[in-house]
């Protein structure tokens, strides 16, 4: 997906968002003065809710990624970091994936 994609995708998820967090006080409004609450109808609705929630919050974060020019985050604190960075600069973390040094045994003689 290129940057104009996600930049469309977050707009209509954040619509989305915002119409499902409407319908559920809505809902919930409506069930309280009727003093009848249906509480699996609320955990459906919030459900929906925090999916969209999610979509819109991986979205953003590729849409930060992209606006950064950064190669990824830090799994330790999620900073962004640059393409070539071995460090984190915000908490030290290594970024490179460490592997073991080639050692080379000398053929045994005789």
């Amino acid at each position: 997906m290129n940057t104009s994609q996600l930049r469309e995708r977050r707009n209509r998820l954040a619509e989305e968002f915002a119409e499902l967090q409407w319908d559920l006080g809505g809902m919930a409004y409506e069930m309280a003065i009727r003093d009848h609450f249906r509480l699996d109808v609320i955990v459906r609705a919030a459900a929906r809710v925090q999916e969209a929630d999610a979509e819109l919050a991986e979205v953003e974060r590729l849409l930060r990624l992209e606006d950064a020019a950064a190669a990824g985050t830090c799994p330790n604190c999620g900073s962004l970091h640059s393409r070539g960075a071995v460090f984190c600069w915000q908490c030290g973390e290594g970024l490179m994936e460490v592997r073991p040094a080639a050692v080379s045994v000398p053929p045994s003689e005789g």
